[in-house]
């Protein structure tokens, strides 16, 4: 993961042209043409050994002509020539390079010849196999794009350049503008990821786009969304949503969980906005660059067309967006505004003659109402009315699309008479919509987008992890390694979940059916009824054969049960199977519902879990939510709310609501065991049966790859750094004892008590600024960290648990540079505490692999000046004007 060198790359201040040409309609021709006609106000430089000059430049024979090394080559020259002239540009010290060229494949070795000759100078490779180059903010349009695009704040990443051409294309009808525009082709180097990673720290950029067709790199790719989606909004479109799920999955979850479910997850987990097609691409670039996001969405309409105020609600509520209730001042408003023949309710029709006057104070009027968040103005054509005059009496309403602070939004019905029209309402700053149904997306998406920044800074309730018996899971699985076998018998399976606090029936193992008949009858006396399974390690569906026999009441009935499985089993399967039985309670839950709760393994994302009702006609109903591992109970809750059953499970007339901690304990349970055994890669619970007493796994599968056996904990394949276990510690300062961790999400409500006891004083010198108290929103993100970039320790009082100091660092995208900050809590100043911290992080960074850690402290800071010293930091060169001073420790 890294930014190096794309910062000339992406803004250069020169650009060298190899393969620059005077052939009309080559690549070569148009590339310099558009880098000419754009008025790149750096140094151009062609470089091809057939010309002189092209176009009133010099041309070069060859790179090493060059008076200087360009920031930038665009290489427009065939396949086989590209790796050492790329060799060259490196050796010449270019930062990056866009190769244009297609056919630089993998079969030939010409892509890793390639990266072979940047790899040395750490010279950045886009593409190949790209449109090129486009970088508005400089004039640079090194492509072959029809069109320039004009500068703006908008950031577009594309894997296809065929997209880049259409997004700019709209844009110049739109008057969009661009910050910049990366068509990365086949990725050979830089990613998005890589993108995402500069895009996000860009200042020039407001918004970032997304067409995306593969995730070469998901770690680096969530790591990076998730940090650029806490800044700014991201939107992606991903084609695709309609894949084949896995043929051969040996598992409910692995049928259920196709790609795109995972896709889907991965984006919703990382925050980004996901769309369908490339029209709600561009809406959803135009809606939030222009309002912010809605934590609520209620949304008043006025219109001029009952019908197309009827469609519109439609939309919304197919969004699962919300119509305000105008009030009762609202109405009387409008009472007196409007004709006595307007709808009096929401929809405003305010009939089909409605001059611009009444739009200006039917608008006015619901913008005014406090229960309204969103406006949409609409309007269909009609010989009474102008729709150009309605647009104009809308657009004076609006500040920068805002009436009375709220966004309003605009959908001018037709072609003809409302594209003048809809002209006035964008010079206006109101986003505009051709469709009813187009407006109601763009309303649900700024509602969408406050909720995945929401997830994104949400506190778990939970405050440790779950208790777990690895030993005996472990003994277990590798029990049937050991055996070849790759699927758990029910009773290993069973008992697995079990050491992961996952409730099962109690099991005997019986190994004949006179075995049976003594399991039952010890059952019984506390159970109405007992089953008889099938126990098996090379049967694995026990239905097909008639494995299992429900509600023995007897054990004489359990006995001959188990005597006809049997039967079954030696007729369907003469070479043998049958290695026992397992006998269990019979559960009887009247009322309760049958969940699946599943585990299973992606080839990019790694282990993900699956929640949704279960039973028999699981894959039919297909009522399922796909989350990525490591889950939370935030993050565990939001897959239960995201299937329908989990309206049946919150309770209904005189059915109590289900026991929903129990629930998420299993969806934490599975998350935990991928982490802890990436032998694991699927399991199946179905049913786990659910009511307001708790919830127990009646039937339970575990396929494990005993290739796996030995893999290291936490699961190498996790795209999402788990919590990093194994850094506790105990410390005694001053005399008191103190329990040093690495910081929780939940740790976030452990703030405001510790705050009480900082001194503003304090807090200043540790941010750098005065500051009274810390918000809501900034306490969350210091608590809620990508484990993968950051790290935070905090020491708590060992007898009460409240928090007594913080030190923590974020490192940049290469992970190469952090920046520490250290808090300690006012009254225990001068006990060591912080000293332990600080040696506490400094020896977690060694071991993550940090090359340095850097801070910042104020000038005045003498105390923290001289701690810092003492541990070896030094102060790094700088003037003397500055009121902060720059520290590092180099850790290798």
């Amino acid at each position: 993961m890294t930014v190096r060198n794309l910062e000339p790359s992406f803004r250069p201040r020169s650009v060298a042209l190899v393969g620059a040409s005077a052939r009309q309609g080559s690549v070569g021709a148009v590339v310099l043409a558009n880098v000419i006609a754009g008025g790149f106000r750096g140094a151009i430089y062609p470089v091809n050994p057939k010309y002189g000059e092209l176009n009133g430049l010099r041309c070069y024979r060859r790179i090493a002509d060059l008076p200087e090394a360009p920031d930038l080559a665009v290489v427009m020259t065939p396949p086989a020539s590209v790796p050492d002239l790329v060799a060259e540009l490196a050796a010449r010290g270019c930062a990056g390079a866009v190769v244009i060229t297609a056919g630089v494949g993998t079969t030939d070795g010409l892509r890793q010849k390639m990266l072979d000759a940047a790899r040395p100078s750490l010279m950045r490779i886009v593409g190949p196999n790209t449109i090129g180059l486009l970088s508005p903010l400089v004039a640079l349009n090194a492509s072959f794009a029809h069109l320039a695009p004009r500068a703006g704040r908008l950031g577009l990443i594309s894997q296809s350049g065929a997209i880049v051409s259409s997004i700019v294309d709209w844009a110049a009808t739109e008057g969009v503008g661009f910050s910049q525009i990366l068509s990365l082709g086949d990725m050979a180097d830089v990613d998005v990821g890589d993108c995402l990673n500069w895009m996000a720290a860009d200042r020039d950029t407001d918004s970032i786009l997304i067409y995306l067709e593969s995730i070469t790199a998901p770690r680096k790719f969530m790591s990076a969304a998730r940090a650029a989606a806490r800044v700014k909004p991201v939107i992606a479109v991903k084609p695709g949503r309609h894949q084949e799920a896995a043929k051969a999955a040996m598992t409910h979850t692995g049928a259920l969980a196709g790609a795109d479910n995972v896709i889907d997850a991965a984006l919703r987990r990382a925050g980004v906005i996901r769309v369908n097609d490339l029209e709600d691409l561009f809406h959803a670039a135009e809606v939030t660059s222009r309002f912010p996001p809605l934590g609520s969405g209620r949304l008043a309409i006025v219109t001029n067309g009952g019908g197309a105020g009827v469609l519109a609600v439609d939309g919304l509520l197919d969004e699962g967006g919300k119509l305000a209730d105008l009030s009762v001042e609202t109405r009387a408003a409008l009472d007196a505004a409007l004709p006595s023949t307007w709808s009096h309710g929401n929809p405003v029709d305010i009939i089909g003659d409605a001059p611009p006057e009444r739009y200006t104070a039917a608008v006015s009027a619901v913008a005014r109402d406090a229960g309204v968040d969103v406006i949409l103005a609409m309007n269909c054509p009609t010989a009474l009315a102008s729709p150009y005059a309605a647009a104009e009496a809308v657009g004076a309403l609006a500040k920068r699309g805002m009436v009375e602070g709220k966004p309003l939004l605009a959908c001018w019905l037709g072609k003809e008479a409302a594209e003048p029209a809809r002209g006035v309402l964008r010079r206006a700053g109101i986003a505009t919509a051709d469709t009813p149904s187009a407006a109601a997306e763009a309303v649900s998406l700024l509602t969408r987008w406050s909720g995945l920044r929401q997830r994104l800074e949400r506190v778990p309730g939970v405050t440790g992890e779950a208790r777990v018996d690895r030993d005996a899971a472990a003994r277990i699985i590798a029990g049937a390694a050991a055996d070849g076998r790759r699927v758990l018998t029910e009773p290993e399976a069973k008992s697995v979940l079990a050491a992961y606090g996952i409730a099962v029936p109690e099991i005997i193992v019986a190994a004949d059916a006179p075995a049976v008949e003594r399991a039952a009858a010890s059952l019984l006396g506390a159970n109405a009824a007992v089953v008889v399974k099938l126990l098996s390690r090379t049967i694995t569906h026990k239905s097909d054969i008639g494995g299992v026999v429900l509600g023995l009441a007897t054990p004489q009935a359990a006995r001959a049960a188990a005597e006809q499985i049997a039967a079954r089993v030696a007729a369907a399967h003469p070479e043998g199977g049958l290695d026992g039985f397992a006998v269990q309670p019979m559960v009887r839950r009247p009322g309760a519902h049958e969940l699946l709760v599943g585990l299973s393994t992606d080839p990019s994302f790694g282990p993900i879990v699956l929640f949704g009702a279960g039973g028999t006609a699981v894959e039919i109903l297909a009522d399922t939510a796909t989350g990525l591992v490591p889950l939370d109970d935030v993050l565990a809750g939001d897959m239960i709310d995201a299937t329908r059953i989990a309206r049946l499970l919150a309770g209904y007339r005189d059915r109590p609501p289900a026991n929903r901690p129990a629930i998420i304990a299993a969806l934490l349970g599975l998350s935990q065991l991928a982490i802890d055994f990436p032998a694991v890669v699927a399991a199946d619970i179905n049913p786990l049966l659910a009511d307001e007493t708790g919830a127990i796994a009646l039937d339970a599968r575990i396929e494990i790859d005993p290739a796996r056996i030995g893999t290291p904990s936490p699961h190498p394949g996790l795209v999402i750094r788990p919590y990093p276990t194994g850094w506790d510690s105990s410390a005694t300062c001053g005399g008191s004892p103190y329990r040093l961790r690495p910081i929780r999400p939940a740790d976030a409500l452990l703030y405001p008590e510790f705050l009480a006891r900082v001194t503003a004083e304090d807090l200043r010198l540790r941010f750098l600024t005065p500051m009274r108290t810390i918000s809501s929103e900034l306490l969350v993100r210091l608590s809620q960290l990508d484990y993968d970039r950051d790290i935070a320790f905090v020491a708590l009082e060992e007898a009460t648990g409240i928090l007594a100091g913080i030190a923590r660092y974020s490192s940049d995208p290469d992970h190469e540079t952090a920046e520490f900050g250290i808090l300690v809590r006012s009254d225990l100043h001068g006990r060591g505490l912080g000293t332990v911290l600080i040696e506490r992080l400094i020896a977690y960074a060694r071991a993550d692999g940090l090359k340095r850690l850097t801070g910042l402290v104020l000038r005045e800071n003498a105390a923290m000046l001289e701690f810092a010293a003492e541990l070896g930091f030094r102060r790094l060169p700088q003037d003397d004007v500055r009121p902060v001073v720059e520290i590092a420790l180099d850790l290798v």
